[in-house]
């Protein structure tokens, strides 16, 4: 089994080779570097259609998935020297908006100081993509 990041106790290291995207108040312990979209479909949709990403993906690979709990875990492989870096979702409802959706991701880097701002560019890259109709 899987132990899927817990967001509420989520401590970034001091490096800059991470990114947060969350809700207000998801993640109490950090500040998130930007808001995720509200997307206008209801969290299982989300899900599925962030697996369909990810597996439609040669550069990222699926390492686990709880669609009970909506949440999963992905490796990214960076294209030049080829880094793996981690990144975890977890798909939450809108509160007051039925049939809606959002999510925080948190993409993080092994190996190295600076990601050069490759995992916040993957980040937005993710929220663009769950954005589409």
């Amino acid at each position: 089994m899987t132990d899927f990041l817990d967001f509420q106790t989520l401590k970034r290291p001091p490096k800059p080779n991470t990114a947060l995207i969350a809700p207000e108040g998801f993640t109490p312990l950090e500040a998130p570097d930007a808001a995720p979209p509200v997307l206008p479909f209801p969290p299982a949709e989300t899900f599925a259609r962030l697996i369909s990403l990810i597996e439609s993906r040669r550069d990222w690979k699926l390492v686990a998935a709880d669609g009970a709990t909506g949440r999963l875990r992905f490796i990214a492989v960076t294209k030049l020297l080829r880094f793996k870096d981690d990144i975890d979702v977890t798909i939450l409802p809108v509160d007051g908006a039925p049939g809606h959706s959002t999510f925080a991701a948190y993409s993080r880097s092994r190996v190295g100081y600076s990601d050069l701002g490759t995992n916040r560019k993957r980040l937005d890259g993710l929220s663009a993509a769950l954005s589409l109709p």
